[in-house]
């Protein structure tokens, strides 16, 4: 299983120039932001993601493609998109 950092410098690399924040609960539910590091304005926070699936490459890639679908569908609502 890939470690929170990892998992957080992979986030950052996949949508930069966004910074990431991820915190895990005591089971193992997963919450990641991500925001305009200079501004702090947020982009995107998800909940409730569940750690214990995040355990191949596969299902990385699937929940940064998940992460890209919400993040591009906010940016289309927001008027000035920061992204």
């Amino acid at each position: 299983m890939m470690s929170l950092a990892q998992l957080r410098t992979q986030l950052e690399r996949t949508f930069s120039p966004l910074a990431c924040e991820c915190a895990v609960t005591g089971e193992h539910s997963l919450t990641i932001k991500l925001y305009h590091p200079v501004t702090g304005q947020v982009d995107l926070v998800v909940s409730g993601l569940n750690m214990t699936r995040l355990q191949t490459p596969e299902s990385i890639a699937t929940l940064l493609e998940e992460l890209r679908y919400e993040l591009e569908s906010n940016s289309l609502q927001r008027p000035d998109p920061v992204v």
